[in-house]
């Protein structure tokens, strides 16, 4: 079943590809001189072989990163962690923008994974730092093993590496550079560190051995796919480029909401909606945002299905509604609905490009969901007064 289950899959990722028309893996010619170094071996091989490699890679990326979000939702209801990451996979490879990527061969679904390990990191960093508080001192015993795998290990479970992610996904395409604004903003030092010295290394390596353009882009501003602010602004004015100045203020503002209420939702534990929201700002204020590059919007559904439940879940008053949560539902049905149909029907009407605005202004977020600050011993009563204001899902 599992032998026929991948070949079956493999036919469908080559007939998606066949249906989006990919001629290559050009699909990256947004990315840096680095994804095309990295693509280059892809060359030699037949495009539908090299295609159906990609969306592998894709597939296996995306999985991973709904363990990551899904699971934990899961076993906080009390529910079976391997049937909700399955239906989240399940639920996510018919949405428009895994579609393209999948189709295009392009490498979003992998920046998305990479992005989302970071999440790991800094949960593990501040279950270590936690026990470090609660468990003071040096360890009883020591883990077997030499030198190098104990120091590998010890940075896996002390989330060392927070940042290694960001910084390659920066590599490959300048769009999550945005995180490193937002480790900046969160004072997350070390991982912003990180993050920006390997995008720099990287790139720097990669300007030594293959010299050439340092980012491709050939996508115009106004074409319809194009679901940026820049893109909406374009083809508003009927012009071939954005209006520069109305489009840096407002870009300026929505990139300021969104870092300032991620900021909110990290204070208050919820990494994923923090992550998710600064996603969504770096969709919105880059140039062009294809529909590929909406990949930020599933991470948004499943904040709100969590939402929904959270309300369900502490509605035993009276008092309650009789329906709690439903607003949330209906808006994560309604969400995921826009990503499902034809996307040449949503762009039309910037339907992306709205949905996107709308999640970053007003995308609530749950308090101690996926917290990455340690807890502290003795607890300190902080009264923070929120820049924004925005619905949080409690």
């Amino acid at each position: 079943m599992v032998i026929l289950g991948g070949i079956a899959a493999g036919l469908a990722i080559i007939d998606l590809q066949q249906a989006y028309g990919m001629k290559s893996v050009a699909a990256n010619r947004h990315a840096s001189g680095l994804a095309a170094l990295l693509l280059s071996p892809l060359s030699a091989l037949p495009v539908p072989f090299a295609g159906l490699l990609l969306a592998l890679v894709g597939v296996v990326a995306l999985g991973l990163a709904m363990i990551v979000l899904a699971g934990p939702v899961a076993r906080r209801y009390g529910k079976s962690r391997f049937w909700a990451v399955l239906a989240a996979i399940g639920l996510a490879l018919p949405v428009a923008p895994v579609r393209a990527t999948l189709g295009l061969g392009c490498l979003d679904l992998l920046l998305f994974g990479l992005v989302i390990a970071d999440v790991v990191a800094l949960r593990r960093s501040a279950w270590a730092r936690s026990r470090a508080v609660w468990w003071p001192g040096p360890r009883a015993s020591r883990a077997p093993g030499g030198r190098l795998p104990a120091l590998l290990r010890r940075g896996w479970h002390t989330g060392a590496w927070a940042g290694l992610g960001t910084g390659i996904a920066t590599a490959l395409t300048l769009g999550p550079g945005l995180f490193v604004a937002y480790f900046a903003v969160t004072r997350q030092w070390r991982a912003a560190l990180t993050a920006l010295g390997t995008a720099v290394a990287l790139l720097g390596g990669a300007a030594l051995i293959a010299p050439g353009p340092f980012l491709r882009r050939s996508a115009p501003l106004a074409d319809p796919l194009n679901q940026s602010l820049a893109g909406v602004l374009a083809r508003l004015y009927h012009s071939a480029s954005t209006p520069v100045l109305i489009w840096l203020s407002f870009a300026g503002l929505l990139a300021a909401v969104g870092l300032i209420r991620a900021r909110s939702a990290h204070a208050d534990g919820d990494e994923v909606t923090a992550f998710t929201l600064v996603g969504l700002s770096a969709a919105v204020v880059g140039p062009v945002t294809r529909i590929h590059e909406m990949i930020w919007l599933l991470p948004a559904v499943l904040v709100l299905v969590d939402a929904a439940a959270r309300r369900r879940v502490i509605a035993t008053t009276r008092r309650a509604r009789r329906f709690p949560g439903i607003g949330f539902a209906v808006w994560a049905g309604s969400v995921y609905l826009l990503l499902v149909v034809d996307p040449r029907w949503t762009s039309g009407w910037n339907g992306y490009a709205f949905a996107v605005i709308l999640l970053l202004n007003a995308l609530p977020w749950r308090p101690g969901a996926a917290s990455a600050v340690p807890a502290r011993r003795v607890p300190q009563e902080v009264r923070r007064v929120p820049a924004i204001p925005g619905p949080r899902g409690r």
